[in-house]
């Protein structure tokens, strides 16, 4: 027979420390690591080449989508920072941190935020891309934000002034922030949703007419974007039988591959993958994905950032052709931070997708899942994550917003990047550590500063790469 039970609580994360110690370890790490000093940002003498860190990342991806990659990064020093996130994470490993490690996204720059539908068909605000996501140092997403917020502001050609109030606002909401998640209960926080419907009039409110057109125009745009919104861009229906439309080198049927001798044997892997793919569901989520069968799957480029990688969309049917589920099936690969952090407890990458997203994100896709291909249409093995394509999603056109609308814009990512870290990490020692003061505001003023200088540079030397042939970049795609 068991004993009894015992009367002694059992504790699972930071409740092992009362409120008042928490608070005691956030201000001790000021000594340790002053807010001051997160202003540093020197390049090592031993910094490696950019353009070489960005070849070896090519050394793992589709030859002949690696020029288009290029030609994205190269369009300007913005989007070159989107793609830029394994030299940033080489940058922040040398720069001071403190030990309050959280699920951190790891690529979290402004563009990396979005709408997308909750499973109860709410339109929510939050952090929509993890493929780099890892326990990490909460400093470092929030220093690719604040640098993220300065570029973008450089790029739309904003007095400096302007610059670096957006950069400062952008961080002021962080602390803010994580000090309001500091102050609730546990289920308080791991309830909040960062809802439109009730942020609109607010946001509404903040920005001059034009921004408040585009932002109406931004929500019901994403409410739209939905499989069958999907289907109708990129499928149709010859014969009788739903395809997507190739479109090369963008989109590429399955069935367009040359190298696919066995189409045969390529269609039953593809029901293998489904079902391993399943097992990774909840279990109402398998139940509802059994009512599909898939019917054409073509590989699709994706993003800035992610070019280059196995990326796929798969069409399903269910009870009919207007039944519909357009999913996204994205390769995997190591984070980039896995270089200066300790590896991930996943095997599987496409695992630690998923498992960060879920702890990240207030609402996750009811589809979000993971599995693994032995051998793919290139021969190699390859994990991956899957979700649905569009579920009203929904991204901010940054270079349109003007001075007023971008610092919203960063004062909105800020909340739910400080709601992300609070939900995984001691959101009480964090607040204490920043503070009510503006000391670290200033100080990450004086990093964005120096690293937007610095990704300046690096945009240069890929340009400089392009020019002599040394990579090749295509700027038609």
């Amino acid at each position: 027979m068991p004993g009894p039970l015992s009367s002694d609580p059992i504790y699972f994360g930071p409740a092992t420390l009362t409120v008042g110690e928490r608070v005691a370890r956030g201000k001790a790490a000021r000594r340790a690591v002053p807010r001051s000093s997160h202003a540093a940002y020197e390049p090592a003498a031993a910094r490696p080449d950019p353009v070489d860190l960005l070849e070896r990342q090519a050394d793992a991806r589709v030859p002949e989508l690696v020029p288009i990659r290029y030609g994205r990064m190269l369009a300007s020093p913005f989007t070159f920072f989107r793609g830029a996130a394994l030299i940033m994470a080489s940058d922040l490993a040398a720069t001071p941190r403190t030990d309050f490690t959280v699920q951190i996204c790891g690529d979290a720059h402004l563009s990396n935020f979005g709408l997308y539908a909750s499973p109860e068909r709410r339109l929510v605000f939050d952090v929509n891309d993890f493929d780099e996501t890892l326990p990490g140092p909460w400093e470092w997403d929030v220093k690719r934000l604040a640098a993220s917020m300065l570029i973008a502001a450089r790029a739309n050609e904003f007095p400096v002034a302007d610059q670096d109030r957006i950069m400062l606002e952008t961080v002021r909401e962080y602390r803010r922030w994580m000090r309001r998640f500091a102050s609730m209960r546990n289920l308080e926080v791991w309830y909040t949703h960062f809802e439109i419907e009730s942020l609109l009039p607010d946001l509404r409110a903040q920005v001059d007419s034009e921004m408040r057109r585009r932002l109406d125009r931004l929500v019901a745009k994403a409410m739209r974007r939905d499989s069958m919104q999907a289907y109708a861009k990129l499928a149709e229906r010859v014969d009788g039988a739903h395809r997507i439309v190739s479109r090369p080198p963008l989109i590429i049927r399955l069935e367009d591959f040359e190298s696919i001798a066995d189409r045969d044997s390529a269609r039953a892997e593809l029901e293998r993958m489904l079902q391993e793919y399943g097992a990774s569901l909840q279990h109402d989520s398998r139940k509802l994905l059994e009512q599909f069968r898939i019917v054409d799957v073509a590989r699709k480029v994706v993003g800035v950032g992610s070019v280059g990688t196995s990326a796929w969309i798969a069409l399903l049917l269910g009870r009919s052709g207007k039944d519909v589920l357009v999913l996204q099936v994205k390769e995997a690969q190591p984070s980039v931070l896995e270089e200066f952090l300790p590896p991930s407890e996943y095997a599987n990458a496409g695992e630690r997708v998923v498992a960060g997203q879920r702890i990240m994100q207030a609402a996750s896709d009811i589809f979000l899942g993971w599995f693994t291909v032995a051998e793919s249409v290139d021969g190699k093995g390859r994990d991956y994550y899957v979700r649905q394509l569009r579920d009203w999603k929904g991204s901010a056109n940054v270079e349109a917003m003007n001075q007023r609308a971008l610092t919203v814009y960063g004062g909105l990512c800020a909340a739910t990047l400080a709601h992300s870290h609070a939900r995984s990490g001691d959101r009480v020692a964090i607040a204490a550590y920043l503070g009510v003061g503006d000391v670290f505001d200033g100080a990450l003023l004086e990093f964005s500063r120096a690293y937007a200088e610095q990704n300046e540079r690096d945009h240069a030397a890929l340009a400089n790469a392009a020019r002599t042939g040394r990579v090749v970049a295509r700027h038609d795609l």
